[in-house]
């Protein structure tokens, strides 16, 4: 209702421009019980279910930082919705209100939850499932020098490399899928991931397809070789790493800047300026503190 008391609902734009596609992102959605109340990620995964599928056994649900509701849920089902309504509107010719909630944006982005429970992926509880830390071949292990490595040797072939590179006997194990014996298995293979370091099991695992991966943290991640071949991580002029843009596109792939993050309000005046305001009414809009202006060059 914010924008209807500001006179700028999608009822009056749209009669001013029938063309126009007005995405509105929140967390509960436009109607409904909680739609007028606040929120945060964690209570939009924990309203719809996905949160209660997150955790180890006999341990509370966890929220991962505020990725899935927030960004996946939210702010990329969101866009996907303006794309979606842009490919229409070259058909129509008109536009339409997008209606982005994040619960039900993380609710259908975790479809395949709720269409693998039928199939066994998920029907044991919390923490004892193949994706959830219930499977040994599908867990982190901590490593002799406090590092991590990630295992996801979900298939046969990729388990019997596992075994291989873990320096195990197939023949002595518990069959893979041995659901009684799978704490039991987890415990044997946390002994041998404790006996090297991270450097050294790479060393073992790279090259193969066991499907055995450092856990990089935010410091390691752009020199690890694989990263540093594709320019997966980039540095701004202040020598920051981030992400390069993703997906990338064959003919029209993103131009990354370099360029340090803006200061709040430090474009401001000349963005006004290039859109037809008066300097006196940039100043007006100042002093009535509608809009933050950060001057970088100094006024000798």
């Amino acid at each position: 209702g914010v924008m209807e008391k500001l006179g700028l609902g999608p009822e009056v734009l749209l009669q001013e421009n029938p063309r126009l596609i007005y995405a509105r992102l929140t967390g509960f959605g436009q109607a409904g019980k909680y739609a007028k109340s606040a929120g945060h990620d964690i209570n939009y995964l924990a309203l719809s279910g996905v949160l209660s599928k997150l955790g180890r056994k006999n341990e509370n649900p966890y929220a991962p930082v505020n990725l899935l509701a927030d960004f996946a849920g939210g702010g990329v089902m969101c866009a996907l919705g303006i794309v979606i309504a842009l490919f229409e509107r070259a058909r129509s010719g008109r536009g339409q209100v997008i209606d982005a909630s994040m619960v039900e944006g993380v609710a259908y982005l975790s479809s395949f939850l709720w269409k693998s429970e039928s199939l066994g992926l998920w029907s044991q509880p919390r923490g004892e499932n193949l994706l959830d830390s219930g499977a040994p071949f599908y867990e982190i292990y901590r490593t002799s020098d406090g590092k991590f490595m990630a295992v996801g040797a979900i298939e046969p072939v990729f388990y019997n490399q596992l075994i291989e590179g873990l320096g195990l006997n197939l023949d002595e194990l518990p069959a893979q899928m041995s659901f009684s014996d799978w704490p039991e298995m987890k415990k044997k293979f946390a002994s041998v991931f404790a006996q090297k370091t991270q450097a050294e099991w790479c060393s073992i695992f790279d090259g193969t397809d066991a499907c055995v991966t450092p856990v990089l943290s935010f410091d390691d991640v752009a020199s690890h070789q694989h990263n540093k071949e594709r320019s997966s991580f980039i540095k701004n002029d202040q020598g920051e790493v981030s992400p390069r843009p993703a997906p990338v596109l064959s003919r029209t792939p993103a131009v990354p800047s370099c360029k340090r993050d803006p200061f709040i309000g430090e474009h401001t005046e000349e963005i006004l300026l290039e859109y037809g305001f008066t300097k006196e009414e940039i100043d007006k809009l100042y002093s009535d503190k509608a809009i933050e202006v950060k001057n970088l060059k100094a006024s000798l």
